[in-house]
């Protein structure tokens, strides 16, 4: 399910009868609909979370895994209308994942896909692999361990115990936790604070920092360099004044 208002894209997965459990229509949905923001000149945000109050989503849908057969070995984990992972990387524009309850295995996956995530407080994680003997393919094992530190990701991993919202703020697996009623206020706010800034350059920030990340430090590094040298030989003096005053403005407004 998709909105548009003021800048912001809202997109819901939109299967609460069977909490939002991610068959194959609905992650060629989503693929399908990233697409469309990625592309679409009015929106400069997006928020993605699930519909009703108990899940944003529990992962692959088991129920059409254990009727199809084949259905899980034939997935194709590059394909984005397939891998919703991919379809959330589509999307060159900020993406804030809104956690409005249980975020589970695959869905745990796709939460890590946002660029910012923040939870209700009735939100939970939970990496169930090894307890349905299905191994990640969406980026779980490489993505946890390096946000969380490598011995908490294995307690979730090799456990599946439940993590609690809170403890995911402490963890710095989510940035906010809000009450249930103002989650979606709150990323809304955070995704306007967003749509200020040029979209071009957001883009290039964001795949700055991305492709950084999936670097070592020392070619992170480089890539910043080149990048930032090409860029900002580009910014005039006047270019800068220009923003100045009202940066200066905002940050008062801030304090």
């Amino acid at each position: 399910m998709l909105d548009v208002a003021g800048g912001i894209a809202s997109v819901t997965l939109n299967r609460p009868e069977a909490m939002n459990a991610l068959n194959r229509a609905l992650r060629r949905r989503l693929y399908e609909v990233m697409v469309e923001v990625d592309a679409r000149e009015d929106v400069r945000a997006v928020i993605l979370t699930g519909a009703g109050e108990r899940a944003f989503t529990a992962g692959l849908d088991l129920k059409e895994l254990g009727s199809d057969q084949g259905a899980l070995g034939s997935a194709n984990a590059t394909d984005p209308a397939d891998n919703p992972v991919r379809a959330i990387e589509v999307c060159a524009k900020p993406v804030i994942g809104a956690v409005n309850g249980v975020a589970i295995t695959g869905g745990f996956e796709v939460a890590l896909a946002c660029d910012v995530l923040i939870a209700s407080s009735t939100a939970r994680f939970a990496d169930t692999h090894a307890r349905v003997g299905i191994v990640p393919g969406w980026g779980l094992s490489q993505k946890l361990p390096r946000m969380i530190g490598i011995s908490r990701a294995k307690e979730l991993a090799f456990t599946g115990n439940f993590l609690d919202a809170a403890t995911a703020q402490d963890w710095g697996l989510v940035n906010h936790v809000t009450t249930p009623a103002d989650l979606l206020p709150f990323a809304r706010r955070l995704a306007a604070d967003m749509a200020q800034i040029d979209p071009a350059f957001l883009a290039g920030y964001k795949r700055l920092i991305d492709d950084g990340y999936a670097a070592s430090f020392s070619e992170g590094m480089a890539i910043e360099a080149e990048r930032s040298s090409a860029a900002n030989s580009a910014v005039s003096p006047a270019d800068v004044e220009a923003r100045r005053a009202a940066v200066q403005e905002r940050g008062r407004g801030q304090g």
